[in-house]
């Protein structure tokens, strides 16, 4: 029996409510309430036999390896762990203009390239505007496509034509005819989410999805799609800048802490094999104000360059503008230089900005960002082959970060002699030592 009521589905926790609101009772989400249809009838009662039983201890670790499918990029096969499973469902989220589509379409030409079949269900893009993307990629192996955003006619399609690749372009604008609610509601997203997922499983067939971000870029839709997936991929970066890391916070089949990097070219997303030489490619001879920082994200180690720039406010209220590092950090940076270094920052607008689009989240570019505040506001330059790493405290101390001689081997490699860290042997210990050995009058 079939009984139909409207609720209120929060997107991000899941509490149902029987009428909208501004702000969820249980996550506290502003705006997370959506409309929904769920079915309040009474279910007809069924038995279910027992299933036999299978064991999987047996598998061995060769025969997982051989299910791999490679997808023609070093880094993308690096961030999925070795390749694609082949009964595995994938999420690709992003930013608007960031490179999914031209990603994915790679991804599908390379599959076309291996003699397997690729079916791509588009439910936004005309079937003319993706043909004329993928000539301007020149991608040149056949690719089927098809314009539809209704579900049982892409389980019906995959059924008949037995495809070795799907993708589903994008989740949030399929829905199915069984439910009575539009499409990108919380039923409809996870029953497309479910129905794929079954097909990936029974017929042994790789898929990747498209998701929409939000304004916080953050997945859009509920995280019950979060759960559902094998494996959630992220491309994130600046459009302005040619540089894009793609990175997954969800893979069943390997590891979390992987990250690939690319550069988006005329001819799409190429692999970066050394992102640190294109991170340093074009900095100036003796530049003031910059300072070179070993960055760790996943097992990798990039060279990235820190700018700063310090100028006399014309306000009463000096502005902090920060680009690609967290603005409250350089807060607390610029109080403990201004309490321990004594470099007088409160009549100067100061700005940070990190070159190549990338985005520093982790406390070993403490150190450079104090280091280039520094050598601009004193107007100092410093040694051209030196790098700088360290986390800084409230009281001005500087402590040390993880993986310390990893980072140093990469620096050695590119050519840096000089490494600035926390030595306690040398008396390097606070902010106040490092000024008083490079900045001294």
């Amino acid at each position: 029996m079939i009984k139909l009521k409207a609720i209120y589905q929060c997107t991000q926790c899941g509490h149902q409510s029987p009428k909208w609101g501004g702000q969820c009772l249980n996550c506290k989400a502003w705006n997370s309430l959506v409309e929904d249809v769920v079915n309040v009838g009474k279910a007809e009662q069924k038995r279910s036999a027992a299933l036999p039983l299978k064991s999987t201890l047996s598998v061995t670790k060769m025969e997982l390896k051989e299910k791999r499918i490679k997808t023609g990029s070093a880094e993308l096969d690096r961030v999925l762990g070795g390749g694609l499973m082949e009964d595995s469902l994938l999420l690709l989220v992003g930013n608007p203009g960031i490179g999914k589509s031209t990603l994915t379409l790679q991804i599908c030409d390379q599959m076309a390239k291996q003699e397997k079949m690729v079916l791509y269900f588009s439910g936004e893009e005309s079937i003319a505007q993706i043909t004329s993307r993928a000539c301007r990629l020149q991608l040149k192996n056949p690719i089927n496509l098809l314009n539809v955003n209704n579900l049982e006619s892409i389980l019906a399609t995959i059924e008949s034509e037995k495809p070795n690749f799907i993708v589903v372009d994008s989740v949030q604008v399929m829905a199915s005819d069984d439910l009575a609610s539009q499409a990108g509601s919380i039923s409809q997203v996870r029953h497309v989410a479910e129905q794929l997922m079954q097909v990936a499983k029974r017929e042994k067939i790789p898929i990747l999805l498209i998701g929409h971000v939000n304004k916080e870029g953050n997945l859009a839709g509920p995280q019950v799609l979060t759960h559902l997936v094998d494996t959630v991929l992220f491309l994130e970066g600046d459009p302005f800048h040619q540089f894009r890391l793609l990175r997954s916070t969800k893979n069943r089949f390997g590891a979390v802490d992987e990250v690939g990097v690319f550069a988006m070219e005329e001819q799409g997303l190429i692999d970066v094999k050394n992102p640190s030489a294109l991170f340093l490619e074009g900095r100036a001879e003796n530049p003031i104000g910059s300072v070179i920082v070993p960055i760790l994200e996943g097992t990798r180690v990039f060279l990235v360059e820190v700018q700063a720039l310090t100028a006399y406010t014309q306000f009463g209220y000096p502005k902090r503008t920060a680009s690609g590092f967290d603005l409250n950090r350089l807060n607390i940076i610029i109080a403990a230089l201004n309490r321990y270094a004594k470099l007088k920052l409160d009549s100067c607008d100061v700005y940070v900005n990190v070159v190549g689009g990338l985005k520093l989240k982790e406390p070993a570019a403490d150190l450079a960002v104090a280091m280039a505040i520094a050598s601009s506001k004193l107007k100092k330059t410093l040694p051209p082959d030196l790098v700088v790493m360290g986390e800084m405290g409230l009281s001005g101390e500087i402590r040390q970060v993880t993986q310390m001689e990893k980072r140093e081997k990469e620096a050695k490699k590119m050519g840096f002699k000089q490494v600035l860290k926390p030595h306690f042997e040398e008396g390097l210990k606070g902010i106040s030592d490092v000024m008083n050995k490079f900045f001294a009058q």
